[in-house]
């Protein structure tokens, strides 16, 4: 059974309820082949959380893997606008969606390829979104991915939850900027998935100073490197951190920039902790309850 502990319904949940939570099956589309998939959340809009997702994406392309990226921010969505799709539109074959492939072979999906323009609002509820969300993950020809990255929205409502418990989430990477109030906020994120027992490969730190363009000197904004004490204490790395400058894609451009560097860091950890995890999972193939598991293996001799 799972643990009721941080769930909105545990006061009012019936007993047969309390069997099946947590077992929910998470569906595969038979022609999709994804090894990983990174979900990139913040708990807190505004932070980069988008454009570190495609940065991420964009450097493990650049290695060679197959990636896609998934743009699970209905409301907001802005992956074709990073990604240099915009206007593009997403086709459908035999009642099948085919994912939109950058220029430099990134594929990916998005609300925005099927409105007419992107500023066209979506006045939708939680379950549509969530819905939709769904979709994108299970009616997507994706084919065969090495790593899907999720950009997830804001927040720690519906969608997040969808991604959680319908895919089959390898880790995840947090963004915030080192201030106060947004640090507190990511690190409700973090809490989150720790009640959820998703991996937390560790935060990206945006906004984390300015550089001076004549001495190279950097300026801290805010509280200064690593403002996220808390997290510090809970054991979680800060995978990269990055400038303030005007375009953080224009700057990964430049392989000397401080952003491509600090890319290569981020996906240097991705990697290396998704392997981790593949490997740890390597003891499931051969487990005699693998096909009925409820992906708990507190019980289990893993």
């Amino acid at each position: 059974m799972a643990n009721c502990e941080g769930c909105p319904s545990k006061d009012k949940c019936s007993s047969k309820d309390k069997e099946n939570c947590g077992k929910i099956q998470i569906e595969y589309n038979p022609k999709n082949k994804v090894k990983h998939v990174i979900a990139v959340m913040s708990g807190k809009g505004g932070v980069g959380k988008s454009t570190v997702s495609v940065l991420l994406a964009k450097e493990l392309n650049k290695r060679g893997y197959k990636v896609g990226v998934l743009d699970a921010d209905i409301t907001g969505p802005s992956i074709p606008r990073l990604v240099g799709t915009v206007g593009k539109y997403a086709a459908m074959v035999d009642g099948e969606i085919m994912p939109v492939v950058s220029s430099d072979g990134i594929k990916t999906m998005s609300l925005n390829y099927f409105v007419e323009e992107e500023s066209q609002p979506v006045v939708w509820r939680g379950p549509m979104i969530s819905g939709t969300v769904k979709q994108f993950w299970t009616d997507v020809i994706w084919g065969e991915i090495d790593f899907l990255v999720v950009d997830l929205p804001p927040g720690t409502g519906d969608v997040t939850l969808t991604v959680m418990q319908q895919m089959p989430v390898t880790g995840v990477v947090g963004v915030g900027v080192p201030q106060s109030m947004v640090t507190m906020i990511v690190t409700k994120a973090i809490k989150m998935m720790q009640l959820m027992k998703k991996p937390v490969f560790g935060v990206v730190e945006n906004m984390s100073y300015i550089q001076c363009p004549d001495c190279g000197t950097q300026m801290e904004l805010y509280e200064g490197k690593f403002g996220y004490k808390e997290l510090e204490d809970m054991g979680i790395d800060i995978l990269a951190e990055y400038p303030m400058v005007p375009d953080l894609m224009a700057q990964y451009a430049d392989n000397e920039s401080i952003v491509a560097k600090e890319t290569a860091r981020l996906a240097d950890a991705v990697v290396a902790n998704a392997e981790a995890a593949a490997a740890d999972d390597c003891a499931c193939a051969t487990c005699e309850s693998k096909d009925t598991c409820d992906g708990d293996c507190s019980h289990c001799g893993k």
